[in-house]
């Protein structure tokens, strides 16, 4: 190598070591934004409802600054090559479909507007994912992330815990005491801290065992003071579904047990209020099963389906809109669907907002896809350690849609989780992750 050479190649090297660690940087920044909000410690309605996106000053500058810096870093601190992963056929054709259902809408300009916190939120997942240039930048952006989430929650119960916990005089007196941190609601709070638990797992198995542990168990202490008795059963099986496998030398029984649980969980689920053989079923084994009164909700759900079944009534044109508050409530309803913000199953809601064949879709995409991107994974360490990070959170959140709705929910943490999960599985599946060395 020439004297003309060598500090060329110095100042090279040292440009990407720079280059690498904004990049790192900004991609924390990015996570710790976009899981928190511009909104922390607001109590939502009463289902849960994010602060509203349309007409808020802050959300607005906050969510289209955080829309800039992402496109500007992916434009000039990632990968090319990586980016064009993401154009998958699926995810443009269910993109299509999301954006009929705007045009749908009883009020387009309104919908859009809203609609772009959630393909805000979209573009940022990806960058988060893009940025870090090897395993330990990823896991340094999660490990900080994940800590400074948890050290806000933790701090919201001492320093604010009127609006860090669900309280006697809130619109949900039933939750008083569950702890929701800097979340609007302890369905939103309990289904984050499961994914920072998934995080932890993810940090001991790269030996970055203290920071791993610290994460896991706070994480896991707050999932269990929410309240959230659904959250707590998914997790532990979301692990073993995706551990054990790998660890017996079955890896590729994962996605069978996935599919599993999903059509068991639609059946348990769906099917007690759509099959007959199901609801009798149930009426024997579970009286009085209702899930807290979200059999209703569906049972309306499928009623108003099955009148627009191709195109839905648009998005963010039905849940919480005039149309519903004029409908006659009947007494032995055990919700009174005029006030519900969503029907608390996304499956469910993407139909009623975007159409039958939309739910067709969004079934391959999140629930298919992700499967073959799995079984695409090399079996390299590392790539199959990021693998099963993504397929936990896959797994996880995708089981929840069946009693929650955060399908394209504005910047929904949750919906972000998942986001997260489903374009990580389709990056590890194409690229070896790169691992200079573990902690």
């Amino acid at each position: 190598m020439s004297s003309i050479d060598s500090p060329r190649t110095t100042s090279t090297a040292g440009y990407e070591q720079v280059a690498g660690r904004v990049a790192t940087l900004v991609a924390t920044a990015l996570f710790v934004a976009v899981i928190v909000s511009f909104r922390p410690f607001s109590p939502g309605g009463a289902s849960g409802e994010a602060p509203a996106a349309g007409g808020d000053i802050v959300n607005q500058l906050g969510f289209g600054s955080l829309g800039a810096i992402a496109v500007f870093a992916l434009l000039t601190l990632a990968d090319p090559r990586r980016l064009v992963v993401f154009l998958s056929p699926w995810w443009i054709l269910l993109l299509g479909f999301f954006g009929l259902s705007i045009l749908h809408a009883a009020d387009p300009s309104s919908a859009l507007r809203t609609a772009s916190f959630t393909l805000i939120g979209m573009v940022t997942m990806a960058a988060i994912l893009v940025l870090p240039r090897d395993a330990d930048a990823l896991s340094r952006v999660l490990a900080a992330g994940a800590l400074v989430v948890l050290v806000l929650c933790y701090a919201g119960l001492v320093l604010l815990p009127h609006e860090a916990m669900h309280t006697a005089d809130s619109m949900e007196p039933e939750h008083a005491g569950f702890w929701r941190g800097v979340f609007s609601h302890k369905n939103i709070a309990g289904p984050v801290m499961a994914c920072l638990s998934f995080i932890g797992i993810y940090l001991v198995r790269r030996s970055w065992t203290l920071v791993g542990l610290i994460i896991f168990a706070l994480a896991m202490l707050f999932m269990a003071n929410t309240g959230s008795k659904t959250t707590a059963g998914l997790v532990p099986m979301s692990i073993l579904f995706v551990v054990l496998p790998g660890m017996i030398g079955m890896r590729l029984m994962t996605p069978v047990l996935f599919l599993g649980a999903v059509v068991v969980t639609a059946l348990a689920t769906l099917g007690i209020v759509f099959l007959d053989p199901l609801r009798d079923l149930a009426q024997q084994v579970a009286p009085g099963l209702t899930y807290t009164g979200r059999t209703a909700l569906w049972e309306f759900s499928g009623e108003m389906i099955a009148r627009q079944p191709w195109w839905g009534y648009g998005y963010e044109s039905f849940w919480g809109t005039p149309f519903l508050s004029e409908q006659d409530q009947p007494f032995d309803r055990d919700w009174d669907i005029r006030g519900i913000v969503h029907g608390h199953n996304g499956y469910l809601d993407i139909a009623v907002l975007m159409g039958l064949p939309a739910l067709a879709v969004a079934c391959w995409t999140f629930l298919v896809e992700p499967l073959r991107d799995y079984m695409r994974i090399p079996l390299r360490r590392e790539s199959v350690w990021l693998g099963d990070l993504f397929m936990m959170i896959a797994l996880f959140t995708a089981l929840n849609a069946f009693l929650e709705t955060f399908f394209f929910r504005r910047a929904d943490p949750v919906w972000m989780f998942f986001v997260f999960a489903l374009l990580g599985l389709r990056l590890v599946a194409r690229f070896p992750v790169n691992a200079p060395g573990s902690r």
